[in-house]
């Protein structure tokens, strides 16, 4: 055969060309260097070729959906259908062909009495009945069967059976038991049908399996008794299994012979105990204390069984006789005693067990202050690595007054504990500090706190580790823990802005004024630098209504930081907000000559708006845009003095010049576009929003106006295609999904809703949807969890706390409405399209937060 003829045959068959050759050791490592290769490769491509793969399976599961998902709306309805609705549902019909509907059922006739006795005197042995029999049939069909009627065939007295008997006795039975039942005077039964159904239903085994199976379980566990009968487990199963069958007295036979093979195991005496009823138990455990003096549980088992307390007392005190060791049996009876019983008891009881921590401990709680300290001298000699009987010392010493003795205490404790070889735990500690915190010993857990804090934690670690300490502390509620570690990390770290800000952070929302006010005094001192200090500093005295104090803050910030642009605004603030108004005019003047900036044009421009002086506004407005023309808030508030003054054409003027300097400002484009729907020009409106839309594509505010816009107009549908269009673009906008909720019919908002928290989960926009949602569907008690759920994860959103307030006022109690308005007062919320257009109105300037929740709120119309 040629080689060509080779290579063909190998082909067509599939077979490998070299498959006839040796395959040694350098083949196989070739093989394996291609198989890594291999492997690498599908690696490098595996991630593109699944995701490929899961866009492929997306875009066919959109074209052809699955029958699920077609009807998922409609599956989900089905949660909230009625019992009624649920059974007024048709039943579904037979399809089936009239033979298989209705098949012929065998007819069966029963055979009357004399046909047996007629054949048991003939003694036929005919299992069916001939139907040719009786009849006289020609041919011999009469002729007996051959052997039929032979001696033998037929069991001696078969032929006796009276069938007449058996129905006289049957009716006899049946005649004694109705008059059992019966009442012998009125006839009347006296079965109580309800005691009847009881009866029957304790005959029902409880365990829920199958009778089989516990035959076998019986079967089993008999064997295992007969094999092992000095096996304690195999006892105690088959008594269980017994007791769950519902055969309570085979079980106690079961476990009391188990005592007698097994009269060393408390397992099986305790079992005992537990199956016999009270006495009997009583006296199980008398000889279970005979069999095994030294057992524990026994001895509690006994005292649980007297309910004398006496009596328990005399139990526990003969266990304490046999077993002095057991720090169990010696707390039992301990908390069973008075005060000075127990304190006599318990100085007993440390010397029997002088390694309890918790007798010692529970001993100098019981003792004097003097007698406390000696019992814990003794249990730190007893056990000098245990750290809780330093921290009970040090507690015992804050509580009575030497809080100098703290600090010495806990630093021995650490050296102590180091020299036995004891590790420290710096987690465990902390703990320990939570818990003295939360027990009111303050100096106690600052001291463990200044101790341990610093103990197994890298330099270049130390800051980020307690900071992360510090709001462990803030969640558990131990407030002093978290003071205690800013106060060691300010002590570390004494120019760092990040931490006294956190520090300052935590004690606004945490302490008082007082000691906020002290903290932002030391903190300005050591970062002069850092403006935030300043400011928080005179918001503090300002909301105090110490107005001469801010002041002079401010001007000690001013002299740390000349020409900062937030202290000149703060100051302005300070003074239009205690109507200083010419104050604030020559702060502002100063300001622009000195250090000039768009905010501080802005400010100046919204200062005389809001105090009515609308040329100085609008010369200072021009002024502004000569130097900051790319600066859009100037040219919104251009426009919109113009549009107080009615002047329509200068305010489209304003905004057209404004979008042509900042195409990108979504604001200007909204005021726009709302100005030309106010006069009426709608079409236009829906170019400059379209227009804007190709200008900033991926716009969800955008979207959302336009959508809105054809809502007002009452073109519902282009509203919804609308919607769909802008869902694709933006699929993971809030306020998109938000809105398109409250589009869609009632019976379609709960799966539009489903489908948003998938999209945006943690979206406070659709969040506050769900709300509303449930709101309008009056589950009060979820829309409430999702209204704290929004202001939680967006405390900024004033429309969320306005609708909140709204909810409360409704639905809450007066303390429920003052609470959220507490924490609206203290989130201090900026944004929200309802709460903006109230903040920012030139009427509302001088509002407070709490004023203005209330005016949002009564604007709130329930039309969701």
């Amino acid at each position: 055969m040629t080689s060509k003829n080779k290579f063909r045959q190998s082909s067509s068959h599939n077979i490998f060309l070299f498959s006839s050759g040796p395959y040694e050791k350098d083949d196989e490592e070739a093989d394996a260097i291609y198989a890594a290769l291999d492997k690498r490769m599908d690696e490098r491509r595996k991630e593109r070729r699944e995701l490929r793969e899961k866009d492929e399976i997306e875009k066919y599961r959109m074209e052809r959906p699955k029958i699920q998902q077609q009807f998922s709306d409609l599956k989900r309805k089905l949660s909230g259908m009625s019992d009624e609705e649920w059974l007024s549902i048709p039943e579904v019909g037979d399809a089936r062909n009239k033979r298989q509907r209705n098949p012929r059922y065998e007819k069966l006739t029963p055979v009357p009495d004399s046909f047996f006795s007629k054949h048991l005197t003939t003694g036929d042995k005919h299992t069916t009945v001939d139907p040719l029999q009786g009849l006289n049939l020609p041919g011999g069909l009469e002729s007996p069967y051959p052997g039929g009627m032979t001696p033998g065939l037929m069991t001696p007295g078969t032929g006796e059976l009276d069938m007449r008997k058996i129905g006289q006795a049957r009716n006899t039975l049946m005649d004694m038991r109705l008059s059992q039942v019966s009442d012998s005077v009125s006839g009347q039964t006296v079965v109580d049908p309800k005691g009847y159904l009881t009866d029957l239903n304790s005959m029902i085994p409880t365990h829920g399996g199958d009778i089989s199976d516990i035959k076998k379980a019986r079967l089993l566990l008999k064997s295992v008794r007969e094999t092992n009968p000095h096996h304690p487990p195999a006892w105690i199963a088959s008594a269980r299994l017994e007791e769950v069958t519902g055969k309570l007295q085979v079980a106690r036979n079961l476990i009391m012979k188990g005592t007698e093979m097994c009269p060393k195991s408390e397992d099986v005496w305790l079992e005992a105990a537990r199956l016999q009823p009270g006495d009997t138990a009583k006296a199980v455990v008398a000889q279970a204390v005979r069999h095994l003096p030294g057992s524990v549980r026994i001895y509690i088992r006994a005292a649980e069984l007297e309910t004398d307390v006496r009596a328990k007392k005399r139990v526990l005190r003969k266990a304490l006789e046999n077993v002095s060791k057991s720090v169990r049996l010696w707390k039992t009876a301990v908390e069973l005693e008075e005060p000075e019983d127990a304190r006599i008891m318990l100085s007993r009881a440390v010397e029997c067990c002088p390694t309890s921590v918790e007798l010692w401990l529970a001993l100098a709680r019981l003792e004097t202050y003097e007698n406390a300290r000696r019992v814990l001298n003794k249990a730190r000699e007893n056990i000098p690595t245990d750290r809780h009987i330093w921290i009970t010392a040090a507690k015992l010493e804050e509580a009575n007054g030497n809080t100098q003795m703290v600090e010495k205490i806990v630093d021995r404790a650490i050296t102590s504990l180091g020299a036995n070889g004891v590790e420290i735990n710096r987690e465990q500690w902390i703990q320990d500090a939570e818990e003295c915190d939360k027990a009111g010993s303050v100096a106690t857990c600052q001291a463990v706190i200044r101790a341990v804090i610093g103990i197994g934690i890298e330099e270049e670690d130390c800051k980020h580790t307690w900071m992360e300490d510090a709001e462990s502390c803030v969640s558990h509620g131990a407030l002093e823990c978290a003071r205690a570690i800013y106060a060691h990390a300010l002590q570390m770290f004494p120019s760092k802005k990040s931490v006294w800000l956190r520090a300052a952070y935590f004690e606004k929302n945490h302490g008082t004024r007082e000691s906020l006010e002290a903290l932002l005094q030391r903190a300005v001192a050591h970062c002069p630098k850092a403006e935030v200090l300043w400011l928080m500093g005179a918001k503090s005295k300002w909301l105090a209504e110490d107005v001469p104090a801010a002041r002079s803050i401010l001007a000690l910030a001013f002299q740390a930081n000349p020409n900062s642009e937030e202290i000149w605004l703060a100051a302005v603030k300070l003074e239009s907000e205690n109507n200083e108004y010419e104050r604030a005019r020559r702060l502002l003047a100063k300001a622009r000559s000195s250090a000039p900036t768009a905010r501080v044009f802005m400010k100046s421009v919204k200062l005389e708006w809001v105090l009515g002086n609308i040329e100085a506004a609008h010369e200072l407005c021009t002024e502004a845009l000569k130097h900051y023309e790319d600066f859009p808030k100037l040219w919104m508030m251009r426009g919109q003095i113009e549009e107080q003054s009615e002047h329509n054409e200068k305010a489209r003027e304003a905004y057209n010049q404004g979008l042509k300097k900042c195409p990108h400002s979504m604001s200007l484009w909204l005021l726009l576009s709302r100005l030309e729907e106010r006069v009426g020009q709608l079409t236009r409106a829906r170019s400059i929003l379209e227009k804007s839309r190709l200008k900033n594509p991926q716009s969800p505010d955008l979207w959302l106006e336009s959508v809105r816009l054809e809502f007002r107009a009452g073109l519902k549908n282009i509203a919804n295609t609308l919607m769909a269009k802008a869902l694709q673009e933006c699929p993971n906008s809030g306020i998109l999904w938000a809105e398109a909720v409250f589009l869609e019919a009632r019976p379609q908002r709960k799966t539009k809703s489903v489908d948003a928290l998938k999209k945006c989960e943690h979206d406070p926009h659709v969040l506050l949807a769900v709300a509303k949602l449930f709101w309008s569907e009056r589950k009060i008690t979820k829309a409430r969890e999702w209204f704290l759920r929004t202001v939680k994860i967006e405390p900024d959103l004033g429309d969320a706390w306005a609708l909140f307030y709204k909810f409360e006022m409704q639905h809450g109690t007066e303390e429920q409405q003052e609470e959220v308005r507490k924490r609206c007062e203290n989130a201090e919320p900026r944004h929200g399209e309802l709460w903006c257009a109230e903040s920012k109105h030139v009427l509302y300037w001088q509002k407070k937060i709490g004023e203005i929740l209330t005016q949002v709120a009564s604007k709130i119309k329930n039309t969701f």
